[in-house]
């Protein structure tokens, strides 16, 4: 496939891309590492606390530089990108992408590892993906941490499950530092961030009604399940009031490369 268009928000490129393309592009990379040695690819799914914490960590911008996609999450990336004149399909997020790469996973005969979150989650979300998508191999689960005492018990099970995708649940941007952090010694194919998305999975919290994740108010939700998430939302005005003096620079010099970049 050929490398998708990007939209560069404050200084971040964000491919623009659909659920089913990042599905085709994780095919391509399995099928272009079983004839060739090839690093794993790794996929960050961006929304604008990412973008604002990479305003604020070099090592975390350079993790979203180097990523082999970065994925459209949240409605502030979307309100971003129309603004700049970048559009973009949809959002394409970790909770939602862990059933959709599983189901394709269990199509396709890839076998996936899930690691991280609290003890027993993971494998309560394997259970309840296997009933969903019955012949969904999964390779491995694994609380583990990120920490550097863990890595090498970490990579050993890997090496043994010979898993083809890894979904990593830490957290940002502890999952997406990781996975860069040791993206040349994972023994799989692709390996992607995908937050809280165990939990949801395993039945351990509630996602928002289907309604409310159609018309972008998820965070609503999760705000008035988890109060103290009120803090984290801070950065939602600012990346606003950001974007919008990015546009407003645009339009004052549109000879300059402000907006977007391909």
């Amino acid at each position: 496939m050929q490398k998708p268009s990007v939209v560069r928000i404050l200084n971040v490129d964000v491919d623009r891309v659909d659920f089913e393309q990042t599905l085709m592009f994780i095919e391509q990379w399995i099928e272009q590492s079983r004839s060739s040695d090839m690093h794993v690819r790794q996929i960050c799914t961006v929304n604008p606390e990412f973008i604002m914490a990479a305003r604020r960590d070099p090592a975390f911008a350079q993790a979203l530089l180097g990523a082999d996609l970065r994925a459209p999450d949240g409605m502030g990336i979307l309100w971003a990108a129309a603004l700049l004149g970048k559009p973009l399909y949809e959002r394409v997020t970790g909770s939602d992408g862990l059933y959709r790469i599983c189901q394709r996973a269990a199509e396709r005969g890839w076998r996936v590892y899930l690691l991280g979150a609290a003890p027993g989650v993971a494998q309560r979300a394997a259970a309840n993906l296997q009933a969903t998508f019955p012949g969904l191999k999964v390779a491995g689960c694994d609380d583990g941490n990120p920490t550097p005492a863990e890595w090498p018990q970490i990579q050993q099970r890997l090496l043994a499950a010979q898993a083809d995708i890894l979904f990593v649940a830490y957290g940002h941007p502890r999952q997406d530092l990781w996975i860069n952090q040791h993206r040349a010694e994972l023994p799989v194919k692709v390996a992607i961030g995908v937050g809280g998305a165990f939990d949801f999975a395993a039945g351990h919290k509630k996602r928002a009604p289907h309604w409310m994740r159609r018309l972008g108010i998820e965070w609503l939700y999760r705000l008035w399940l988890e109060p103290w998430r009120w803090r984290r939302m801070l950065v939602l005005p600012h990346f606003a009031l950001l974007v919008l003096w990015q546009w407003a620079k645009a339009k004052i010099n549109p000879n300059r490369t402000y907006a977007s970049s391909e």
